[in-house]
């Protein structure tokens, strides 16, 4: 009888070694979209052609309500990361790192390498492809087109501007094939990986970064040809927030502003000073759904190999923007500023066992992501996050996460809640308050109005200010 529980007993626990095995043995494919605002079919913009992000969205969860920290592609991937929140001095604008703002903690792909898994880096990552190299398996992976690493200029147009010594547009239609532009070769260096990682027996990390749409708004022809010109539909916003304070307005002139992106401005047809006008700003809106409709159809070859290699049951898929855009609202073409519209940015999780087929409302924001991924792999969690898992919320969408989130940009930091925006702006030399701009997103979901005259001195601003204010004490020390 003691024999027999013996061995009942050894192999209960040698069950529960190999589950734990398989927990901890899950892959991972991160997929990071450059400058991609909420803009998908499944994300509610239904005149968009994204059929390979939808059925992502269908497979898995999609958050409705994800926030970046910064809206700059180097200071946001530098953040999630390493899972850390910017400060006053960390993460401030594209150049950001890890090796310069936070080298002393273990990075997330680091953090996997560590613990037993192959992790690679395709395409942009880490904005700066030196940075961390050591968190990765093997070198990082950029392309390169015939016309430098991010332009992809193909049109006679654009090439007639570069040999003349100009800057070229800020957008490109030409007839050429996928993997000429750099997007392309990404996506498929990234199924030849996916081929030699199904041989391998150990689990993966396998994160890919796509550059589109980024400006230029560079894409195939025939991804401009889903849309109709006529079809194109300006922002029926292009003004100021009323009441909004001068650091929350887009200057129309050619200064540099930090708060003011000068980014598209730098590109001939361009006006250096004053509104886009009207053909402009369709030609940009144009570009930018070619691009969107371009990198959707990448994701899906990448997806369709995962599932073709069965690597698909087994691996959990993690698709975000690392921050969002303007398409002409509020006169801003860029991400340099402190709205709903450039700080909620796309998440869709498709995680085997959890969720599928459904949207949460449950308030996220990007440094919830590493604690998110090593719960889903089994590992222990470092000392450093600042983040909290989701993973609650993918096993039960209807569920609350957190009761606000954070972000901030150069001299401003807001939080957002479940229906208030509120933003404080500093002056950046003496760290006083400057201004104050409160967006009430129940009511006014295009942000057009500056509210804080209406809740002057009412508990609920002064609960939004007691909240910002212990995250300010917390993160700019």
């Amino acid at each position: 009888m003691k024999a027999k529980y013996c061995i009942l007993l050894f192999f209960s626990i040698l069950h529960l070694t190999i589950n734990a095995q398989e927990t901890k043995a899950k892959n991972f494919l991160f997929v990071i979209v450059d400058d991609l605002r909420v803009q998908a079919n499944i994300l509610g913009q239904d005149q968009m052609i994204t059929p390979n992000i939808d059925k992502l969205g269908q497979e898995g969860v999609v958050f409705n309500r994800a926030y970046c920290q910064v809206p700059t592609c180097g200071a946001s991937r530098a953040s999630f990361l390493t899972g850390l929140y910017p400060t006053r001095e960390r993460f401030v604008n594209y150049k950001a790192s890890h090796d310069v703002d936070a080298p002393e903690v273990v990075s997330l792909p680091m953090w996997f390498k560590q613990n037993g898994y192959t992790t690679i880096s395709l395409g942009k990552v880490f904005h700066d492809p030196k940075d961390d190299v050591n968190a990765w398996s093997q070198e990082p992976f950029r392309a390169k087109s015939e016309t430098g690493w991010n332009t992809c200029y193909y049109s006679q147009e654009n090439k007639d501007l570069i040999v003349q010594g100009k800057k070229g547009l800020a957008y490109d239609k030409a007839d050429f094939p996928d993997d000429a532009y750099i997007d392309g070769k990404v996506a498929k260096k990234a199924i030849e990986t996916l081929q030699d990682l199904s041989k391998s027996k150990k689990p993966f990390f396998l994160a890919v970064g796509f550059q589109k749409p980024h400006l230029p708004f560079s894409a195939p022809a025939k991804y401009w040809d889903f849309y109709k010109r006529e079809d194109i539909k300006l922002a029926d916003n292009p003004f100021p927030p009323i009441g909004a304070p001068a650091e929350a307005i887009f200057k129309i002139s050619n200064r540099t502003d930090i708060f003011n992106s000068t980014e598209i401005r730098k590109y001939s047809g361009i006006p250096k000073k004053g509104k886009m006008d009207d053909s402009t700003a369709a030609s940009l809106i144009h570009g930018y759904y070619a691009c969107v409709s371009f990198i959707d159809k990448l994701l899906g070859d990448i997806l369709n190999e995962l599932e073709r290699l069965n690597l698909d049951k087994n691996t959990t898929v993690v698709f975000i923007g690392d921050h969002g855009w303007h398409l002409g609202e509020h006169q801003q073409w860029g991400k340099h500023s402190l709205y709903d519209r450039v700080l909620k940015s796309p998440l869709i999780v498709k995680a085997p066992g959890k969720a599928a087929n459904v949207k949460t409302n449950a308030l996220t924001e990007y440094v919830d992501l590493y604690p998110t991924f090593c719960e889903l792999a089994g590992l222990e969690l470092p000392d450093h996050l600042h983040g909290k898992s989701f993973v609650p919320v993918l096993e039960d969408p209807s569920k609350n996460h957190k009761e606000q989130v954070f972000a901030r940009y150069s001299h401003g930091e807001a939080i957002i809640t479940d229906r208030f925006l509120y933003t404080e702006y500093v002056n950046k030399f003496k760290g006083t308050l400057k201004s104050k701009m409160l967006i009430d997103l129940e009511k006014d979901s295009k942000e057009n109005e500056n509210a804080i005259w209406k809740y002057e001195g009412t508990d609920i601003l002064n609960d939004l200010k007691s909240r910002l204010s212990k995250y300010q004490d917390l993160n700019n020390q």
